[in-house]
């Protein structure tokens, strides 16, 4: 059995991320953003969802740049707990050959150095906007986890449907819809079932 050494992987991912992955990100209907906030620890992903070529701006040449929209973030302790649910969500994007990317292998789980971009399907997108979207305030990580664990195992319409729910309704539809889906999928803050539950969906 060949062992691949680290030095060997290290390559490969240079030349897989140059040439496999960011020719992608000029199309990809989703982007996750690895960076770095001033104000919050690192890394910091950052969600982003691509508007439609119609409502994008034009820049100063008169040519139309992409746009998009920030989504969520995921940071902290929250990040910590949900790394394993994020590096399984984007493990199953592929190419246009339906070759998985590996993109899980750039969010390491000791210790996270990728900086920049990394293109997402749809499904991905979905899932990870909607879990960004509901660990936000929470303050019981098994709460997050268990969120975060159950909302990867939506199917695409599943997650697009209960995505749009949370943003497209006014404020108040939208943080109702949030607060309901809080306790749908991770229960109330001190059940003792959470703990039991969560060690039921950990993979």
């Amino acid at each position: 059995m060949t062992t691949i050494r680290p030095v060997e992987a290290h390559l490969q991912m240079e030349w897989d991320l140059e040439h496999r992955i960011r020719p992608l990100l000029n199309h990809a209907p989703w982007i996750l953003r690895v960076t770095e906030y001033h104000d919050k620890p690192s890394p910091v992903l950052v969600i982003r969802e691509r508007f439609s070529a119609n409502s994008a701006e034009q820049d100063g040449q008169g040519a139309r740049r992409p746009a998009f929209k920030d989504r969520g973030l995921l940071y902290g302790q929250s990040l910590r707990r949900c790394l394993p649910v994020v590096r399984s969500i984007v493990s199953r994007v592929c190419d246009q050959a339906d070759i998985p990317l590996e993109l899980h292998r750039y969010l390491d789980i000791k210790q996270i150095t990728f900086r920049g971009n990394l293109p997402l399907d749809r499904e991905a997108g979905a899932k990870l906007a909607l879990l960004f979207k509901l660990q936000e305030r929470i303050l019981e990580m098994d709460r997050v986890e268990l969120i975060a664990w159950r909302v990867e195992r939506f199917s695409r319409e599943e997650a697009e449907y209960w995505l749009t729910r949370t943003t497209q309704y006014g404020p108040a539809g939208n943080r109702w819809a949030l607060a309901g889906m809080r306790i749908m999928l991770g229960g109330q803050p001190g059940d003792k079932e959470i703990e039991r539950m969560l060690a039921r969906v950990r993979k």
